[in-house]
């Protein structure tokens, strides 16, 4: 049901959440790297979010407030969960190019790679290269200087280079 105040309309909670949970789940799976991590993420956010309703509702953008409250989450969450997945060092052989586990093997080493970045340089590239935000709307998510934004996009970007794996083409 939506609300109305005077000439303004405000979405209810369960409204909001049907509009935005497919988007909130997506940034926090780009920013956790796991299905289940990225759940939990999401439904921390919305049940504090929910207790706050009342002061989220009247903002100008209160799904874009949702998104920051979920990066600032997984920036303070310090919770790990036990049972994670460890992937293979090295795949046995080589899979073919045109295999579906050739992708896969692709997006799993990337995840390692996103995995192995701080949280903070982790965050600002999901936002500038996932969301597609500028510097100056990513410093205002993480409530820094557009300057930190740059440096930790730089220094991220670096790290995820020296950390690509070389492939031998002599073999």
């Amino acid at each position: 049901m939506t609300i109305t105040g005077g000439d303004t309309e405000r979405l209810s909670f369960d409204e909001l959440v049907t509009s935005s949970e497919r988007r909130l789940l997506r940034l926090a799976l780009m920013l956790s790297g796991g299905v289940h991590s990225a759940e939990d993420l999401v439904q921390t956010v919305l049940a504090r979010a929910h207790h706050r309703w009342d002061r989220i509702s009247v903002l100008d953008k209160p799904d874009a407030y949702l998104s920051k409250m979920v990066v600032n989450e997984f920036l303070s969450w310090r919770r790990r969960l036990k049972n994670q997945e460890l992937p293979l060092a090295d795949l046995p052989e080589p899979p073919a190019s045109d295999d579906i586990s050739a992708r896969h093997a692709q997006r799993d080493a990337a995840w390692r790679l996103l995995a192995d970045l701080p949280r903070a340089q982790r965050a600002v590239l999901v936002l500038r290269f996932y969301e597609d935000l500028p510097d100056d709307e990513i410093a205002a998510i993480l409530g820094c200087s557009p300057v930190t934004v740059r440096s930790n996009a730089s220094r991220g970007l670096a790290t995820l280079r020296a950390n690509l794996p070389t492939s031998d083409k002599d073999d």
